[in-house]
């Protein structure tokens, strides 16, 4: 179940944090893996310990914010590896910042890394897969964030609330090409990312929320993404799958 042989799959923000975890799922099942990140370094690592444990691998740099770099790692799928046929999309930054205090730069870095690098990655990657003509899958990480008001979160949930909107039309209009677009909504999720983010406080306020009582692993988002990749998930397409233990589903809860 879940066979991804011989499909060829780019992953960005490879480097660490949910982005390995899902390029090392997905190696697993059998897919030829490009681990795209800002951190070539770190791609490269990934890519290197996958090979010697005998998966296709290869890591690049990618600056999501550049058109011209989201092109070359969709070419690089195929020069390397003959193909393209999916991408999840990982890359991304977070912050907490008050609404009232956040200023410009802030709103404007958010909005630019996480809604726009979003659209320039699944974009030069969509253009592939329609070139190629065999179909494909956009998978693409948005947050609980994007679906809930939250403290702090005014730029990051607005950038996530635009990735939700535009995996609806890409949805929409890659469809006629057999390429199917979804996002994944984790919510608390143990990551670098929200070990800088989250303090004590914050994570007893989300603690106080989640049904199943603990933060979420990068796996468990990754074991998501492999789903909504495969063939057994070729009949969805538009949707927001929510992996954060019921946070979004819970109200009043007594423990």
């Amino acid at each position: 179940m879940f066979d991804l042989t011989e499909k060829v799959a780019i992953i960005t923000g490879g480097a660490s944090g949910i982005g390995r975890a899902t390029a090392e799922a997905f190696a697993a099942q059998g897919a030829a893996v490009v681990i795209a990140d800002r951190n070539l370094e770190g791609a490269s690592a990934v890519a290197d310990a996958l090979t010697k444990a005998g998966a296709k691998a290869r890591g690049i740099k990618l600056e999501a914010t550049d058109p011209a770099s989201a092109a070359e790692m969709a070419a690089a799928a195929v020069d390397w590896f003959g193909g393209l046929d999916i991408i999840v999309h990982s890359a991304g930054i977070g912050a907490e910042l008050l609404f009232l205090d956040t200023s410009p730069e802030d709103w404007q870095r958010l909005i630019n890394v996480d809604l726009s690098g979003t659209f320039y990655c699944c974009q030069a990657a969509a253009r592939v897969m329609r070139q190629k003509g065999r179909g494909g899958r956009i998978v693409t990480l948005a947050s609980t964030a994007g679906l809930r008001g939250g403290t702090g979160r005014a730029a990051y949930g607005a950038a996530k609330g635009g990735v939700i909107a535009l995996v609806k039309v890409m949805a929409v209009e890659l469809a006629p090409f057999a390429i199917t677009a979804n996002a994944i909504a984790p919510g608390a999720i143990e990551t670098e990312l929200v070990a800088r983010m989250h303090d004590s406080k914050t994570r007893q306020v989300y603690r106080a929320g989640i049904p199943l009582d603990r933060y979420g692993t990068p796996e468990e988002v990754a074991a998501t993404a492999v789903f909504l990749a495969s063939d057994e998930a070729r009949y969805i397409t538009g949707e927001t799958l929510v992996v954060d233990g019921g946070f979004v589903a819970a109200g009043v809860m007594k423990r």
